[in-house]
This record gives C-alpha cells, sequence and structure tokens, in this order.
C-alpha cells in the first residue's frame, strides 16, 4: 500500500476524481484524497518541521479544497490548482505564526527565509487574481483564460464554446474589465 502512495498519480486520472467530486460523488474525494495526500505531505515537510502541523497544514488544505471544489475549471490540471492552494494554507499559517510567536520559536523554515517571504506575497497575488477570476461568470472566465491563459485565437475559442468570434471576443473583454475591477478593489485602488 505504502509502493501505491509513493507513485505519482496521472493528472488525467485526477481530472477524473476532481470532475466526479464536483458532481457529487464523495468517493471520488477519497481517490483524489489518496492519490494527492503524499505530495501534500512532502511539500509540507519540506517547509515545516513540525509533524504535528505538517498534518494540520495537509488537512487545511484538502478543507479548502472541498471548499473551493467549485472553482475547479474542468479540463484543466488539478496538480497546480492544488498545489495554489496549498500554497496559500501555507501563506496563511505562516502569517499566523508569526502574529503568534516570535520567529525563535518556530520550526519554519519558510519564516527564517528573507526570499520564502518574497516568494510568499507572489503566491498571495496568485492567490488573489485566483479568487477575483471565481467572482466572474464562467462564459466570461472561459473565455479570458482560454485567451490570456492558453493564448487561443477568438475563432478557436469560438469553435469551442460554439459561439461566434465576435461573442468570443465580447465576453473576454467583459472578463478582462470585471477583473480588473475586482482587483483595484481588493488591493486598494486604481493607483496601486
Amino acid at each position: 500500500m505504502d509502493r501505491a502512495r509513493r507513485s505519482i498519480t496521472p493528472d488525467e486520472d485526477l481530472r477524473e476524481f476532481m470532475s466526479a467530486y464536483q458532481a457529487g460523488q464523495l468517493d471520488a474525494f477519497d481517490r483524489l484524497y489518496f492519490a494527492l495526500e503524499e505530495e501534500l505531505r512532502g511539500f509540507f515537510r519540506a517547509r515545516c518541521h513540525d509533524a504535528h502541523r505538517v498534518d494540520d497544514l495537509v488537512q487545511d488544505t484538502f478543507l479548502q479544497i472541498h471548499r473551493s471544489r467549485r472553482s475547479y475549471l474542468r479540463g484543466l490540471p488539478v496538480r497546480p490548482w492544488v498545489f495554489a492552494i496549498a500554497k496559500r494554507v501555507l501563506l496563511m499559517h505562516v502569517r499566523k505564526v508569526r502574529r503568534r510567536e516570535s520567529p525563535e520559536a518556530t520550526n519554519l523554515s519558510a519564516v527564517a527565509e528573507p526570499q520564502a517571504a518574497a516568494a510568499g506575497e507572489h503566491v498571495a497575488l496568485r492567490v488573489e487574481l485566483a479568487d477575483a477570476l471565481n467572482h466572474i461568470p464562467v462564459d466570461g472566465r472561459r473565455a479570458f483564460l482560454l485567451h490570456h491563459w492558453r493564448g487561443l485565437s477568438f475563432r478557436e475559442i469560438a469553435a469551442m464554446l460554439g459561439i461566434g468570434p465576435g461573442a468570443a471576443k465580447l465576453r473576454s473583454s467583459r472578463a478582462a474589465t470585471r477583473l480588473r475591477r475586482l482587483l483595484q478593489r481588493e488591493i486598494g485602488g486604481p493607483g496601486d
């Protein structure tokens, strides 16, 4: 059984588990948990040397996966989405530790490293972007991501979505405008 846990589950299987979980199949969560738990545990173990905290961080990550399951866009790779959540969980934990404990009392290598703090801020910005994207209607978000993230033309997007190229461009443009407004509100205003 340990040997099976150590093998890396192909992303096609993870996409299948995630789609089934989004559709309400709770056993799919168990399969997702079994497939990703060791990878997440290794991720946190490399950054936090307290076994109890590692367990807590893994559990918090799966709790956030559960809460955010509807934000996963079907067909996209699952691991980057899961590890973005894990990084956010770690960042929130590091911030909590900094507020409550002195640096000498922690075993977090991320707290002691200045580069990790900068990386944490980068992760925080990516998380804010992901949260803002979740507030954009699905049709617009899909067109926006296909154009700006995957680099597809509006003609290609139109063919995929079964709409005209003008409609694809309009959806992407509206999503970009709304995303800009959401991010300006979160960051603090247009001058930031």
